[in-house]
């Protein structure tokens, strides 16, 4: 299942626990961050169909991180996304990367340094161009890759 998908689908649930909170009489300061973190999954969701394809939607820096606008308004969804993501890899019993070639390895996000595959194969580069020129030159060194996204 793709990630828009899959956001759509968290979208709706948390849209519907919202209203359903909303029903029974719980107050709207209480509903509001299930509703906020509802939108911003809307929000990622339309962002990233193939159809749209704007990742730049988040805001993240070349750096790989996410300005202050962004963490605050797409941070519950942050989470979200991350905790998904954990819980689907424990209840799949899932390897967080798998050797896919002799040095290179793909797999999901790396929660913590230890998940990394060995040999430093984690390049720290902006654009996804010059990551994929540096997977390249450390694969023609015989040196390990390691590839990942968020949803493994």
């Amino acid at each position: 299942m793709g990630i828009s998908k899959v956001t759509g689908i968290a979208a709706t649930a948390l849209l519907a626990v919202s209203l359903a909170l909303r029903k029974v009489g719980v107050r709207t300061a209480a509903t509001a961050p299930v509703l906020a973190t509802s939108c911003a999954a809307y929000v990622v969701t339309v962002a990233s169909h193939t159809a749209v394809n704007v990742p730049w939607i988040l805001g993240k820096s070349t750096s790989g991180r996410f300005p202050l606008w962004s963490a605050v308004l797409f941070g519950p969804f942050l989470v979200l996304a991350r905790n998904y993501a954990k819980v689907k890899r424990f209840l799949r019993k899932e390897n967080v990367y798998d050797e896919i070639a002799e040095g290179l390895y793909l797999g999901g996000w790396p929660f913590v340094p230890k998940h990394l595959p060995p040999g430093d194969p984690a390049p720290a580069l902006s654009q996804i161009e010059f990551a994929a020129r540096w997977a390249c030159e450390k694969r023609a060194q015989g040196k390990p890759v390691y590839v990942h996204c968020a949803f493994g």
